[in-house]
């Protein structure tokens, strides 16, 4: 019998293969996911906002909810001036939890089981946090890298030290998310198999991935907020230049 190799899901393989000017674009899995998940937040507000009314529908109250509470986020970290940013929080909060909603359907997949995608995301929150910070308060920015209160005489030390505490904030970031999304679909794929593969005792690892499928949706929910939390933290920070 064929051993299931349980990081097996994570592999992509071109679907499509496009070559544009030497460089593989090709389409595969996780590309279609998010053209799909690019089409279906929009579609869900706008059967939200549908046909608003007093009394509003569950859509339309979850929805509302969803607002209102990423504009406290946005609020209580950044300050009244973070509302400009509020678009691009809400849209980063949005996405992240559909990816890592939609990996849960058998069969889909979940984008941000890749590096690479949630690296990118670092990447742009980090570079806009700095933009932020040195459009807002020009080369005073730079002094974010030193502490208050800090002894002249230790700042050779202390300034690298903060240099590389801001660079690694990206990789963090990126990190963590991917790597929550990838061990909990990995445990629960060597769960499934370990259900295949036992036969008439397979039903209690079966048993144990019910729990873990509802732990895996909260952990979907927690790493989409904790991720867009820190976005506005870096920002706000940026902002306060504190």
């Amino acid at each position: 019998m064929k051993q299931h190799n349980p990081i097996e899901h994570f592999e992509l393989h071109p679907l499509i293969e496009i070559k544009l000017f030497g460089i593989d674009v090709s389409v595969n899995k996780a590309v279609i996911m998010m053209w799909i998940i690019c089409i279906l937040i929009p579609c869900i507000f706008m059967l939200a906002v549908k046909g608003r009314r007093i009394i509003p529908t569950r859509l339309q109250s979850l929805a509302e909810v969803c607002i209102e509470f990423l504009k406290n986020m946005v609020v209580e970290n950044m300050g009244k001036e973070g509302l400009k940013f509020f678009p691009f929080i809400a849209t980063l909060f949005f996405f992240i939890l559909f990816c890592n909603l939609l990996g849960k359907i058998p069969g889909a997949y979940t984008v941000t089981s890749q590096i690479i995608v949630t690296g990118l995301f670092a990447i742009i929150v980090f570079i806009i946090s700095q933009i932020v910070g040195l459009i807002k308060h020009g080369l005073k920015y730079l002094k974010i890298f030193v502490p208050e209160g800090v002894p002249k005489f230790i700042l050779p030390l202390i300034v690298p030290v903060e240099i590389v505490s801001m660079i690694f904030r990206p990789i963090s970031l990126s990190v963590r998310l991917f790597a929550n999304m990838t061990a909990g679909h990995t445990i629960l794929i060597v769960f499934f198999s370990m259900a295949i593969s036992l036969k008439y005792i397979g039903f209690i690892p079966f048993l144990v991935t019910v729990p873990l499928n509802g732990l895996e949706i909260f952990i979907a929910f927690i790493q989409a907020y904790i991720f867009t939390i820190l976005t506005c933290v870096y920002i706000g920070e940026a902002i306060k230049m504190h």
